[in-house]
């Protein structure tokens, strides 16, 4: 078939999805998962008040506490609720972007579905799911990065506000069971608040914390490979430069899982595996425009500012 073909029908099943929502009872399982992961999250977020409050590190036997309150005294758990709300506000946000991005190109989706997990952040994060072509790579860009930059925008002001609330613990990490990386931004605001203290001194209080995994969140989606939001947006400037990172990317990671942190062998197993899937063809090839070409800049800046090589320690 040409590439009118695929063009005209490609159209023709957009139009036939364009008036359809997701589905109602897709809706009741995001609100289920919603709510699961609340529950999850607020595990984690009485967790890291706990330790906050005992100027102590993270602790899994802490956290396992608080997962066995769930059952036990969930009235307890609301001293995770800052810790929750705010990880999730910024979450939420971000698939958000998404959703209305594809909402403004037309783009059938689902909801956002939460992923609840019994890990000490309470949750393996968020996604959507995209059911139909994104047919133009300014509308496969505007997609891709519209998440990470809302995301971020809510990310900065709770992390300015943890910064502010930390507690300086002079050997915090040597004494860690586990303990968190800092990236650029937490050591420029460190830096700024405290001069001459070691950000991984600071202790951050739980809305900190959660602004932390909000960053994480953002630096992993924006990894350039595959289907993250990172490959979108790459690949809405050069499909071929797309190809060639989603195939070397992994042994990238790899190399950071040996001489930083465990962590990376997850994620190049991840981006191995999605790498495999097949991309669905762009239809119009039109070059991005100027303000999305300085957008992508943007990104690529959230994207340092938030990357950490070493993202937990002792891991």
């Amino acid at each position: 078939m040409s590439q009118e073909g695929w063009r005209a029908l490609s159209s023709r099943e957009f139009d036939a999805k364009r008036a359809l929502r997701p589905p109602k009872k897709t809706l009741v399982l995001a609100c289920v998962l919603f709510g699961l992961t609340l529950l999850t999250c607020l595990a984690a977020g009485r967790q890291f008040a706990v330790s906050y409050a005992n100027n102590q590190a993270a602790s899994f036997d802490e956290f396992g506490r608080s997962m066995v309150l769930l059952y036990k005294d969930p009235m307890a758990l609301l001293a995770g609720l800052p810790f929750a709300l705010t990880l999730m506000t910024i979450l939420l946000a971000h698939e958000l972007g998404h959703f209305f991005a594809c909402r403004h190109h037309h783009i059938h989706s689902s909801y956002p579905f939460f992923l609840p997990a019994p890990t000490l952040i309470g949750t393996m994060g968020a996604f959507i799911l995209i059911r139909s072509p994104i047919r133009s790579r300014r509308a496969l860009f505007d997609v891709g990065a519209s998440g990470p930059l809302v995301g971020f925008v809510l990310a900065v002001p709770a992390l300015i506000y943890g910064v502010m609330h930390a507690k300086v613990v002079p050997g915090l990490t040597n004494q860690a069971e586990i303990a968190f990386g800092a990236p650029l931004l937490l050591q420029w605001l460190g830096h700024f608040f405290y001069p001459g203290v070691a950000p991984r001194t600071l202790l951050m209080d739980p809305v900190g914390r959660a602004a932390w995994v909000g960053l994480f969140a953002t630096s992993l989606n924006l990894l350039p490979a595959a289907q993250l939001d990172g490959g979108h947006i790459l690949r809405s400037l050069s499909p071929r430069v797309h190809r060639v990172l989603t195939r070397s990317l992994p042994i990238g990671l790899i190399v950071l899982g040996y001489f930083g942190s465990g962590v990376w062998y997850f994620w190049a197993a991840l981006l191995l595996l999605i790498g495999f899937l097949r991309v669905a063809p762009v239809y119009d090839d039109t070059p991005l425009d100027t303000g999305r070409k300085i957008g992508a800049l943007v990104t690529l800046a959230v994207f340092l500012v938030c990357f950490m090589p070493v993202p937990i320690l002792n891991f």
